[in-house]
């Protein structure tokens, strides 16, 4: 594989080397699902995350394709060829993006669609960077979703119900919008704010974390069990007992002011 250098001149980085603390959440719009026929990136929604806590800096960009947008795909974004007439294409916004993304441990849901279009837009584009991974690492989401619940629904939207995350109805998907949801559905899954980082080690600390906090979710209210009137009989008579038989009687009856 080619390496660049264009993504390793800062920071110091040796190439193959990332930042563990610094994450970006990215998501994408496309015209269509195959870019095996010719599908371009028309959106691209990027929220950057230190040290696990989201900041205030994100990357959002309209692209113009250069060409249809399938039917169903506009069904689901809801973005057209007449509003993106006027955006620009990949080419101008490539270089902003790589900026954004250096050095960076992407996180992305079903990373495969989303890497195989931006490297096709690289590669379209005439770039000295061919392969994203020369930039950044990736973790999926969605294959850690299905290690984590196998046989279970880890859509986007499911995950957002499993873990109790605010996902409002909406009738579009939108790139920042969807990125925006997945940095917070990436820390519940990771154990919230306490762990760093998603080596084998942290991981492990991540999901102890999840499975307690899922046993406390799932107790159940503590059972009040009140005494029998044969009971409270019986305690009574211990504590006349009680009064009979001591100088200063029986200390549970007396009033104490609280």
């Amino acid at each position: 594989m080619k390496q660049s250098t264009a993504c390793w001149r800062s920071h110091g980085l040796v190439q193959g080397q990332f930042s563990t603390m610094r994450h970006v959440i990215l998501d994408t719009e496309t015209t269509g699902l195959e870019v095996s026929q010719g599908h371009r990136i028309i959106e691209i929604g990027c929220v950057e995350m230190l040290h696990r806590r989201t900041t205030d800096r994100t990357f959002h960009r309209f692209v113009n394709p250069g060409r249809e947008i399938d039917e169903a795909a506009l069904e689901i974004h809801g973005i057209t060829q007449e509003f993106l007439a006027d955006k620009p294409v990949f080419p101008k916004i490539v270089d902003e993006l790589l900026e954004f993304i250096r050095d960076a441990e992407l996180v992305i849901h079903n990373a495969a669609f989303d890497i195989e279009f931006i490297n096709a837009e690289l590669s379209l584009a005439g770039h000295e960077v061919t392969e994203i991974r020369e930039c950044c690492s990736v973790t999926d989401t969605l294959e850690l979703a299905r290690k984590m619940h196998p046989g279970q629904k880890n859509s986007l939207d499911a995950l957002c119900k499993r873990y109790e995350i605010s996902n409002p109805v909406r009738e579009l998907h939108g790139a920042l919008l969807d990125a925006q949801i997945l940095a917070e559905v990436y820390l519940a899954m990771t154990g919230g704010q306490s762990a760093l980082s998603l080596g084998a080690d942290s991981e492990q600390r991540a999901r102890q974390e999840l499975a307690a906090r899922q046993a406390r979710k799932s107790r159940t209210a503590f059972r009040v069990i009140e005494a029998r009137e044969d009971e409270l009989a019986a305690h009574e008579a211990f504590l006349d007992k009680i009064a009979k038989e001591s100088d200063s009687g029986c200390v549970w009856r007396k009033d104490t002011g609280q």
